[in-house]
């Protein structure tokens, strides 16, 4: 198999995966994938305005600001004076979205420690490796 088919293959794979790990994000949160992806930005980096979480998610500023409007209204999150540019407010976790979010990553990352049982961690390390690869790779293709 030639190294193009086997990087499609890989392709092939993240397809579904990424499909079914939004149903079980979904099932399991209560929250869309996007607002999840959202409270997990704001969670590690802290506050950030909409066009910063977006290009941290590589998605447009206006759909992580209905996100970030679904996150408002769920009381997960709230939207402060930006010292630093006046007409783009900076999105913070309440206290309720920080906890929210430290179960929902506690569940995840319980769940994943049973799965894929049969690869080792140096297996699972050159996977990571080679879908970040082809992320960079994808992406700069996608911006010409």
């Amino acid at each position: 198999m030639s190294r193009g088919a086997s990087l499609y293959e890989v392709l092939r794979n993240v397809r579904p995966l990424v499909l079914n790990s939004v149903r079980v994000v979904e099932a399991d949160s209560g929250l869309t994938a996007g607002t999840r992806a959202v409270l997990e930005v704001l969670a590690e980096h802290g506050p950030a305005t909409a066009p910063a979480i977006g290009e941290r998610l590589d998605l447009a500023r206006q759909g992580i600001q209905r996100h970030v409007n679904d996150l408002v209204a769920l009381g997960l999150a709230v939207a402060r004076e930006n010292p630093a540019h006046r007409r783009s407010v900076l999105i913070e976790l309440t206290d309720t979205g920080a906890k929210r979010f430290e179960r929902i990553r506690a569940d995840e990352l319980g769940h994943l420690d049973a799965m894929a049982a049969d690869c080792t961690d140096d297996e699972i390390a050159t996977a990571l490796k080679v879908l970040r690869s082809l992320n960079r790779d994808v992406r700069r293709r996608a911006e010409r």
